[in-house]
Formats: C-alpha cells, structure tokens, sequence
C-alpha cells in the first residue's frame, strides 16, 4: 500500500502544453496519476478543465475539478489589491504557488492517496546529502526557468513536488506534445497574470476601490501635471505619463495617502541597497551572516552579484555590486548560488541612490 502510494501523482493540469506533457511524463515514469484543474475564477468559463480533461482521457487516467475560486479571493486577489492600494507591486503568482497551488493541490492528493503533485513548472528538484534539505535549482531551458516564482515554496512542498519539464527544452515539450497528438501542443503561452487576462492593472483595481486622479509632483514637490489615478503607474514607467518638462521623466514615487506620483529622471531610479522582508530559505537553514550571492529583483532579469547581511528584525540587506533599476516594494527578490536557489523574500524598501 504505502509503495503503491509512492509511485502516485496528482497532476495540476491547467489545459495547457506544459501540464499536459508533465501529466505523460510522470505517467511513462510508471506513477499512477490523477489529473486536477484549479478552478481559480468565478468567472471562468470551463474551457481550460475541459481541455485538460480531454487530455486526461486520452491518456486514460481520472481527472477532477477543484472549486478554489472562493479561497483564491482571499488568498491572493485580496492582498494583491490591498498592496496596490498601499503603494507596492506585488507578486501574486509566487503568493500563490505557496499559498493556494502546493497547498491545496497537495490537500487534494492526501486526500486522494496520492504522494505527490507533478506541475509544468520549468524548474528542478534534489535533495542535499548532508544537510537533508529539500533543493530547488533552475530548468535545464533559462528562457523558460520559474525558479523565481517558486522561491517560497517550503521544505515540505519540495519534498512532495515533481517538476518532469525541468530538464527540458521548450521545443522539446511541443514536439513531444504534438507527437502525441496533443490539440494544445502549439498553443501560445500566456503571459498575464491570470486574473488579469489584459494586463491592465489599474482598471482591474479601481474596478474593486475607486482611486482619484490627482498630482504629479516633481522631486522638489512642484506639482508638474494631473494623473489618472496611482494605482495606473508603476515604479521606472516612462510612458503615458503625459508629461511635457524638456526631457525624459520616469515614476519615481507614490504617496496613496496624499494621491501623488513623485517623476524625476531615470537616474533617481537607481538603488544598490535593499531590504527584503519575510525570507524563505530553501538550500539553507537560515542566514547567520554575510553571503556572497547573485540576486534578481524581478523575474525576467538576468542574476546581479550581491551580498547579503541578516537584520537584527530578521530582514535580510541585499548590497549589490552594480546599481539596479527601478527596485520595486513588493516584488520577491532571489537569492542564487550558480544554478542553485538559496531563498528569497519580498523586497521592503530599496535606496535610491539619488534620494
């Protein structure tokens, strides 16, 4: 019984080309599998569970519809709505593959008996000899890594999580897709948040909380112009600002409060200091003093070296070598050594160096 359970997956199927080889792949790996679909959106319209069942049925393993909508709400819509009111850019995928995907999928496997949950995430596993930690590393494919987006993930969720994509290439995942004759093997990969098919944040929130128009102030607090609403600008935007002062201008600041969005020039952006906040650690225990570490602030830049400082708060001090652009409150900051992710948290408070 209990061997049986250990060679058994719950798959999170999402309809999609990833989820659908991850589901073959665990399958030929002689799992017994299940198949699931989140059902995240009150709004959704069933097309993306019927799509991952019709791939389950070809693959002739059961599938079912988890109803999270309700949980998803409060666990992740909610406080991304909340952090933009209050000022920050928050990061809700990684909030939910802690919160609502690993936890409630791997709920569902107890439940069902099953040992793992397999995904279509582009990242690796491993565990560390010594230590007995729980290892996350970067995919095989760096155009396609999610390593940063999994940064919060526990020791527990590690150790329970398959990732079969993780050495593979992306056109290695359509191929294979299309030779099993998969209809999604060619679909185009989303994007967007997926709440927020468009983008458009700022509609998206004043939807739910009104946000007036208000100033734009300069960095000596003259107001230069009006703007739609805070919630519409993001920290380095240079576009649409509407601006006419003689030369280039970028989002610098906002006060929600007082309703203002601070502009200046892009070299008010930069900042080589950082605190991060509420710090997970995964290949180590915890941060007992100085590291050398290669760091990202956001998920489609390239590592920066860094150092890293524990706070006596239990913040953790980036220091990079090279100032880095428009370091955004809210958004997870990663820790690597090589290939290797050390942790991560969510940044607090960067330091202009022009402030």
């Amino acid at each position: 019984m209990d061997e049986n359970r250990d060679r058994s997956a719950l798959i999170a199927m999402s309809g999609g080309v990833d989820s659908s080889a991850a589901a073959y792949l665990t399958l030929e790996a002689g799992f017994r599998c299940q198949g699931a679909t989140m059902r995240l959106l009150r709004r959704d319209g069933g097309q993306d569970a019927a799509d991952a069942e019709a791939v389950c049925r070809r693959l002739g393993i059961p599938f079912t519809v988890l109803d999270l909508a309700g949980e998803f709400e409060e666990a992740v819509i909610g406080p991304f709505v909340r952090a933009y009111l209050a000022g920050r850019t928050p990061n809700p995928c990684v909030d939910c593959n802690r919160r609502m995907k690993f936890a409630r999928l791997l709920e569902a496997a107890d439940a069902a008996g099953l040992r793992f949950v397999a995904t279509g995430h582009y990242a690796r596993t491993g565990r560390d000899a010594a230590s007995g930690r729980w290892l996350l590393r970067k995919a095989l494919d760096a155009g396609k890594d999610q390593s940063y987006f999994l940064c919060a993930l526990t020791q527990e969720q590690l150790s329970r999580a398959r990732f079969p994509l993780g050495g593979m290439e992306k056109w290695q995942v359509r191929e294979l897709a299309e030779r099993l004759g998969f209809a999604n093997a060619r679909r185009r990969d989303s994007q967007d948040i997926c709440f927020i098919p468009g983008g458009d944040y700022g509609s998206f929130i004043e939807a739910r909380e009104p946000c007036p128009a208000g100033d734009f102030l300069d960095r000596e607090g003259r107001v230069v112009g009006r703007h739609r609403g805070a919630v519409r600008y993001t920290l380095g935007q240079r576009k649409g600002l509407g601006l006419a002062m003689g030369e280039p201008v970028y989002v610098c600041g906002k006060d929600m409060a007082a309703g203002t969005v601070t502009v200046g020039p892009e070299s008010a952006l930069y900042a080589r200091e950082v605190l991060v906040e509420n710090p997970n650690w995964i290949a180590l225990e915890g941060l007992s003093g100085p590291l050398r570490v290669e760091a990202k602030v956001r998920s489609r830049q390239r590592e920066q070296p860094a150092r890293i400082t524990p706070e006596a708060d239990g913040r953790v001090r980036i220091v990079f070598d090279q100032p880095q652009r428009a370091v955004t409150p809210g958004q997870s900051a990663v820790f690597y050594d090589g290939d290797l992710v050390l942790g991560g948290g969510v940044i607090a408070e960067a330091f202009t160096e022009g402030a």
